[in-house]
């Protein structure tokens, strides 16, 4: 499933909303740029489990270790990495900001991408790969939107065989389908060391979306 747009208008300019969008891009551009420098630049911003733990664990204690953990979230692996995530971003952002306000809706966000990096740490410990991406954040957005926003109607690409079908779906629908899809890709990534399959942390996406459930509650409460 695609979601291209949903039905839900909000009432303020998602002004984080499209900052976090245009940043993105921006950082990605520059990681273009870089052309064969790109890899150690990954290696230096993205998250690697391995040199965090052994930071961690080794009594030598850097501040770089800590780092990874916000700049990962601004870094993407390619073109479609960074247009699949900004889509979501793009889609259901909006409302979760319109409902939280902005200065809290960023730090929600933030704090969502790190809890997705720290179970991708936990999870995979010993792998030695950047992981990059703002998957993290972004799934803790979709997890807030499906708890406050459950009957939103999302048009939907439905990919079926050769064809594709387009359709209005209610959120809990799109996003349901979507956090199983990433539960259960997880489970079988579980055997990997790196922690994911296809250069895919499932578990950062699981952990996103888990603390978004669940942060969202006092994050709305005390507005």
């Amino acid at each position: 499933m695609i979601p291209l747009k949903d039905k839900n208008p909000t009432h303020r300019v998602p002004v984080v909303n499209i900052a976090l969008i245009i940043a993105n891009a921006a950082i990605f551009l520059y990681e273009v740029s870089l052309g064969p420098r790109i890899e150690q630049f990954l290696l230096t911003f993205g998250v690697v489990p391995s040199d965090i733990v052994e930071s961690f664990t080794s009594g030598r204690f850097r501040i770089g270790a800590v780092s990874p953990f916000f700049t990962s979230m601004f870094l993407h692996g390619g073109w479609l990495h960074l247009a699949g995530n900004m889509l979501y971003l793009w889609v259901f952002g909006d409302n979760v900001e319109d409902k939280l306000g902005h200065g809290r809706y960023l730090v929600f966000y933030v704090v969502c991408g790190l809890a997705a990096s720290l179970l991708h740490v936990f999870i995979a410990p010993s792998s030695s790969m950047p992981t990059v991406g703002a998957s993290g954040a972004i799934s803790g957005i979709l997890g807030a939107y499906l708890l406050m926003f459950p009957r939103a109607r999302v048009v939907t690409v439905i990919p079926i065989f050769f064809f594709l079908q387009v359709a209005e779906l209610p959120a809990l629908v799109v996003l349901g389908f979507w956090f199983v899809m990433q539960f259960f890709s997880g489970l079988i990534s579980l055997g990997y060391e790196t922690g994911g399959m296809g250069g895919v942390a499932w578990w950062a996406h699981v952990g996103g979306f888990v603390a978004g459930l669940i942060l969202i509650l006092p994050f709305r409460k005390y507005r």
